[in-house]
């Protein structure tokens, strides 16, 4: 049995407590959360976009702390799963490293590469797991067409489109500022930055134009250029209007196929704009049958990958942290090029 402790207690700190009971061999040790309330199970104000509303929560057996620093030092844990604002997570990992703890740590990584590669080399010097959170390949779609594009049947990958533009999380406090969570580039954006990074490699050049606000990216239109003559574009960030508050989807061009899906909430009705659909060559047009499309399976997926990583004693797949520090890279090299209207190359 692999112990957790949680730090973190909001919204995506109870998706991963619900799911935790749903996976063999994890339990839930301890939680770390600096709000009174949620130490003793009043989770009623968590919201989020999807997923079921907070409500009381029976705690009795799990150790809870004030502090997470203090709780990556309990022995009676052996994984910390960070679900703390993005400005804390290098801070913490590196503490539950440097305690022998492995680490799961929610999207993105950190705030910046040199805190993402300071986690890593924690990892490294210590022999512990570095998990990194990207759940979006759990997704259905994308589920899809990773197996689709890992099967070779039509050919590599040679190009691509990505979507992903949500209204202004108004209910997310400090979205806006840069040293606390980063904008939309880094909460939402890197996402598909890290898809595109698992499907496609490090491209070699990125240019970026579009809109800023308090000095982050609010609106953009990405290209990827890669070695091998590919190219992918990106759009992604928040408009004002609150009445679609979702909308994401890919293209992605294989050598014999195209692979395609677009999703969208209008008002509070969600809806496939195009379901996901494979177009051949041959003049077909398939449609796969994927499921219901609740996200909850998407994280019970991705945390059925991490006791499996744990397991192993080793990373694989979308958990591992090189991706995630590339997708970081990726999303700094955007920001550069929109604010200095240069393409920017990405070493």
């Amino acid at each position: 049995m692999h112990r957790i402790g949680i730090a973190g207690i909001g919204f995506m700190g109870m998706v991963h407590y619900l799911t935790y009971q749903q996976v063999r061999g994890l339990s839930v040790s301890a939680i770390a959360s600096d709000e009174p309330k949620r130490r003793e199970g009043d989770w009623r104000g968590i919201k989020g976009n999807f997923g079921p509303p907070g409500e009381k929560m029976d705690l009795s057996g799990v150790e809870r702390f004030a502090d997470a620093f203090d709780m990556v030092e309990s022995d009676d844990i052996d994984v910390v799963d960070i679900c703390l604002p993005p400005a804390l997570h290098a801070d913490v990992a590196v503490a539950a490293l440097n305690a022998g703890k492995h680490v799961f740590c929610e999207k993105p990584i950190a705030l910046t590469a040199d805190d993402a590669r300071r986690m890593r080399k924690a990892a490294e010097k210590n022999n512990r797991l570095l998990m990194v959170g990207h759940v979006l390949p759990f997704f259905p779609e994308y589920a899809w067409a990773l197996k689709v594009i890992a099967s070779g049947e039509f050919g590599k990958p040679i190009g691509g489109a990505f979507r992903r533009v949500i209204s202004d999380p108004t209910w997310l406090a400090n979205y806006w500022e840069a040293e606390k969570v980063g904008g939309p580039m880094l909460d939402l954006h890197i996402h598909d930055a890290h898809f595109i990074r698992l499907v496609f490699g490090m491209p070699n050049q990125v240019s970026t134009i579009g809109r800023t606000k308090n000095g982050l990216a609010q609106f953009w239109h990405s290209q990827f250029a890669f070695s091998d003559g590919a190219v992918v574009e990106a759009t992604s960030g928040t408009v004002d209007q609150q009445g679609r508050p979702f909308d994401h989807g890919f293209e992605i061009h294989l050598e014999q196929a195209t692979l395609a899906f677009q999703f969208a909430v209008h008002g509070k009705q969600a809806n496939y704009l195009c379901a996901p659909t494979l177009f051949t060559n041959d003049g077909k047009v398939k449609h796969p049958k994927l499921g219901d499309g609740d996200p909850m399976h998407a994280f019970l997926a991705e945390l059925k990958q991490v006791k499996q990583c744990l397991d192993a004693g080793s990373v694989s797949g979308p958990l591992d942290a090189t991706l995630a520090v590339d997708a970081l890279k990726l999303s700094e090299a955007q920001t550069n090029s929109l604010s200095s209207g240069k393409a920017v190359k990405i070493k």
